[in-house]
């Protein structure tokens, strides 16, 4: 069989197999068989390592990063699997915050080709069994797992934890998931295991009863994260509180968005759950982005004027990220905006501000929304700008357009973000 080169590699496993991120519902399994096939085929690396496992609607990835910093600094060979990648597909899957080599991604897909062209598993399948086959080869300590898409029937689903992580509910890809919250919440309560441990981050009246129930089912301890530690910011610094008493003081958290706030108590108890020492904790969290690469989060590009680029792509998360927005100092708001084709926008881009000048666009994957389609139903909402035909036009014309005072926001998908970090 020829070798093939990492692009090749890549070009292979992006068009031959359906991918969520790229092509949408077509590529959506309502079922583990394939994944099981491969943890057969691989010889099932799923249960050579220890892990935690992470779903929920936004906030996932914020906290599997900062769990494995915090682990990291404890001194534990730390692996780390996320999706979707912002640059480079080997963000995806991480040891101690390195990357997955070029030359590991190229063995992995030639040594097993021909058995993935019998077994016909989806883009996500695949990258799972690559990160669990190379954490098992690694032999780490500890995998932090983000799941990809719900929980119940997410190829990750096979793991067997140390601990499981709800971050919190929104209605985001219903089309898989459920049109309710309670819906949503009974498939992410999917990962919930008998005897393991569950951490749920936030509690929201239409959610709380169904983690319960599933918990009690399965006879394991439950916890919400916000009632056992509280994060409060004074001058840009965080205060962590214990039940009330000083956990964590004057914190330099380099996650610059208010909503992390919710993301650090969830991982902080999760950590502290585990036994972590508050040392490792504290240090992990100021050197989050350092130990992990971690990036697309409130991300600023440049100063003068500011631009902020954030991958919140739903309700819940635009809803905090406009509401941050609206509490800054600036002339003109200027917005770079981009969004894949199956999202409701009557429900997102309500959250927009009127006042703001946009700059319409298409990140460069098939399931980007034209820019042409965004522009007219966003001119139903009042938000008026001009249309562009990449995203990096579209910055370029807003940097051209701002003043120093003004501030730039580029956002709406992942891969709009994507294109400019």
């Amino acid at each position: 069989m020829k070798e093939m080169t990492y692009t090749e590699t890549l070009e292979w496993l992006f068009s031959q197999l359906p991918a969520f991120q790229r092509i949408g519902k077509a590529a959506y399994k309502a079922n583990l068989d394939n994944t099981y096939a491969l943890m057969e085929l691989l010889g099932h690396p799923h249960l050579k390592f220890k892990s935690i496992h992470i779903a929920g609607t936004n906030g996932k990835g914020s906290t599997a990063h900062i769990l494995a910093s915090i682990y990291q600094e404890a001194g534990y060979k730390t692996a780390l699997y996320t999706s979707p990648h912002l640059r480079d597909f080997r963000e995806r899957i991480r040891v101690n915050g390195q990357m997955i080599s070029q030359d590991e991604v190229i063995d992995f897909v030639q040594e097993h080709k021909e058995a993935f062209e019998t077994i016909k598993p989806s883009f996500f399948e695949m990258t799972v069994g690559m990160a669990f086959d190379y954490f098992a080869r690694e032999k780490v300590d500890i995998a932090i797992i983000e799941t990809g898409l719900g929980g119940r029937l997410d190829s990750t689903n096979i793991l067997f934890p140390e601990l499981s992580i709800i971050t919190n509910i929104g209605k985001d890809h219903m089309q898989f998931l459920g049109n309710s919250l309670r819906e949503i919440a009974t498939e992410k309560a999917g990962i919930i295991k008998k005897d393991t441990a569950v951490i749920i981050g936030k509690h929201q009246e239409e959610t709380d009863d169904v983690f319960l129930d599933k918990a009690r089912e399965f006879e394991t301890e439950l916890f919400f994260a916000q009632d056992i530690f509280e994060d409060i910011v004074l001058n840009n610094k965080h205060q962590l509180f214990k039940k009330g008493i000083v956990f964590l003081e004057d914190l330099n958290v380099p996650l610059m968005g208010n909503y992390q706030k919710e993301n650090i108590q969830t991982a902080v108890a999760s950590a502290d759950y585990m036994k972590i020492p508050i040392q490792f904790i504290k240090t992990g969290l100021e050197k989050v982005v350092n130990n992990t690469s971690f990036m697309g989060r409130w991300q600023v590009l440049s100063n003068h004027p500011l631009c902020i680029a954030d991958t919140a792509h739903n309700y819940e998360g635009l809803a905090v990220v406009m509401q941050q927005l609206k509490s800054m100092e600036y002339n003109q708001l200027h917005i770079v905006l981009g969004v894949v084709d199956d999202k409701e926008l009557e429900n997102i881009l309500v959250l927009f501000p009127r006042s703001a000048q946009y700059y319409f666009c298409k990140a460069d994957i098939p399931r980007g929304l034209d820019a042409d389609k965004l522009a007219s139903i966003a001119n139903d909402f009042q938000l008026i700008g001009k249309k562009y035909s990449s995203v990096n036009e579209a910055l370029k014309e807003a940097r051209g357009k701002a003043f120093k005072n003004d501030l730039i926001f580029i956002g709406g998908s992942t891969f709009t973000v994507a294109e400019v970090v």
